[in-house]
């Protein structure tokens, strides 16, 4: 859609700046134009739809509300729908009316034409509605795809005994090889990606197997294959991710990357652990496409980004994020160092694993096998001359001792910790035996975040609360009632949990002088936490709420994401 970004431009709904922005988005991503703008948030999806109706003076339609007939879908093969991003909509005598995401495509509206013989009427509809048409009417569903796998599978083609240890090596790679295996493999792999989820879980027991999948947060259990290919499955994603499929005692950790066509790539984390019933996988998946590095839009309040850029902008000092794992820390820490990504700094960092690669960074993986771990790495970092160093987890004295004199001596320094706020942040330092004087020179900010799950917009619905529900939720007394609570009820575009995506949420705390005192003095998380409030922190809790006042999230998410104040 070269021409759309033009036309944009041309109209003042994007600056040019904007335009050269989204371009560079489409260059890294891949897509189209248009959907590059709408995921960077310079134009609402509706917006562009309405505007590109208008100038090209054609219909527009929710292809989400209409259901298409099976004769008319018989028109186009998948892989013509697939290319020029069509789709076949209603038949009416010789002309054949087709949804298109651009209505300048003529070598689109020409292949459509010459392909069905008729005359071709074009509307418009934005690209995740027709992402969507594709994928319900050419794609084929988990469930179909699952049954046509296992249809080609017989029985009593793999099957071992019960001594995990008499399993032979050989037999192993020749079942991993097994045609309805590497399918089946293909398709968990490939169906995660379609329904947007962040985590695979591969897992045996004693008389079933089964695999779910984490989306916005939550678990779902997808299919149950045979028990028998349970081995097989798993020394499938052993060999994919270069792992030793002979060693069944210990947990190996690999990575797979997956080509998804039009220049995009797929990685996935593996992660093998052994279980009582066999090994069980965990892929996590990374998806560069979609990371997000704009700290504006990942979710913080104006007050509580202001405080966060405050302490990742200082020449000096550590700042740290915490929260359990899957909360989104780091990418929240690849968004500051985005932020501080300069030609005249040289960033660092100390990573396991390394989840994207960026450019102008210099990252280095962790490999605890040979001695390279994050005490070791930060050493050699720090004879390296540099200005920001990233330091994946602080998980031990060593670690946070070398890191503290970092801050100390001119470096600024990011890192993580697993803590449940942002106050308990400096009881887990002192309990790995750092000294408060330390922790106070060397601290700037401290940020505790969670991820929420976002109300899918498109069956979004208003709810009755009980005032008191909220009370017990800590809403603020004046607040309720000039707000409406909501929640999803489940539709297509959210695989009927009424969730889609998710926002986080943040507690930063800024080392400020009441506090560092507090410190020294030897004050409580409790206290700490106090003072901070007093100070101006918004707590998680808060945080949440906001979200649910504003109508982003759910009473469930408030008490699931947040402990009380």
């Amino acid at each position: 859609m070269a021409r759309l970004g033009e036309l944009l431009v041309r109209e003042n709904i994007i600056s040019v700046d904007q335009l050269r922005q989204a371009q560079d988005e489409q260059k890294k991503g891949g897509g189209r134009l248009g959907a590059s703008l709408v995921k960077m948030g310079m134009v609402e999806e509706n917006d562009l739809l309405n505007f590109l109706s208008k100038q090209y003076h054609v219909p527009s339609i929710n292809l989400d509300d209409f259901e298409i007939e099976a004769d008319i879908i018989k028109l186009l093969n998948a892989e013509v729908v697939n290319k020029h991003q069509v789709i076949p909509v209603h038949r009416a005598g010789s002309s054949l009316v087709v949804a298109m995401a651009d209505p300048s495509n003529i070598f689109a509206i020409d292949d459509v034409k010459f392909l069905t013989g008729y005359n071709v009427e074009v509307v418009v509809a934005s690209e995740t509605q027709i992402a969507r048409a594709i994928e319900r009417y050419f794609g084929t569903g988990s469930e179909t795809s699952y049954d046509e796998v296992m249809s080609g599978f017989d029985e009593g083609e793999i099957g071992f005994g019960t001594d995990e240890e008499s399993v032979n090596v050989l037999d192993l790679e020749k079942s991993a090889e097994d045609a309805p295996v590497v399918k089946l493999v293909n398709l968990m792999l490939v169906d995660a990606i379609k329904r947007g989820a962040s985590d695979i879980h591969i897992e045996p027991y004693e008389k079933e197997f089964r695999v779910r999948y984490r989306i916005d947060g939550a678990l779902y259990e997808v299919m149950k294959p045979p028990l028998k290919l349970r081995n097989a499955v798993l020394s499938r994603i052993k060999i994919m991710s270069s792992l030793d499929i002979a060693e069944r005692r210990l947990p190996q950790d690999g990575r797979i990357k997956l080509k998804l066509g039009k220049g995009r790539e797929m990685d996935f984390r593996v992660s093998v652990l052994p279980t009582l019933f066999g090994e069980k996988a965990v892929l996590r998946l990374l998806d560069k496409s979609n990371l997000q590095l704009d700290m504006t839009k990942l979710g913080f309040e104006q007050p509580a980004l202001t405080a966060f850029q405050g302490g990742i902008h200082q020449p000096f000092g550590m700042v740290l994020v915490t929260g359990p794992t899957g909360s989104g820390k780091t990418t929240t820490l690849y968004s500051a160092l985005s932020e501080l990504n300069r030609s005249t700094e040289n960033i660092s960092t100390a990573e396991d694993p390394v989840e994207f690669n960026l450019f102008g960074i210099n990252q280095v993986q962790m490999h605890e096998d040979i001695g390279l771990n994050f005490a070791s790495t930060l050493r050699s970092l720090l004879r390296q001359d540099p200005d920001i160093i990233m330091v994946g987890e602080i998980r031990d004295f060593e670690t946070a001792e070398i890191a503290i004199k970092a801050a100390l001596t001119g470096h600024l320094v990011l890192s993580t910790l697993h803590t449940n706020d942002a106050p308990s942040t400096v009881q887990r330092l002192l309990n790995m035996g750092v000294e408060s004087f330390l922790i106070t020179a060397a601290l700037n900010a401290i940020v505790a975040q969670r991820l929420a799950r976002r109300i899918c917009p498109e069956c979004k619905a208003a709810i009755d609360v009980p005032k008191q529900a909220l009370l017990d939720l800590q809403v603020p007394a004046d607040k309720i009632g000039t707000f409406t609570c909501y929640k999803g009820t489940g539709c297509s575009n959210c695989s009927n949990t009424g969730f889609k995506g998710r926002v986080a949420v943040y507690e930063v705390m800024t080392a400020s002088d009441p506090l560092k005192e507090l410190i020294l003095n030897g004050a409580s998380a409790a206290e700490l936490k106090s003072e901070a409030i007093r100070l101006g922190m918004k707590t998680l809790r808060q945080a949440v709420i906001t979200k649910l006042i504003e109508g982003v999230t759910t009473l469930d998410e408030v008490s699931r994401t947040s402990g009380t104040d």
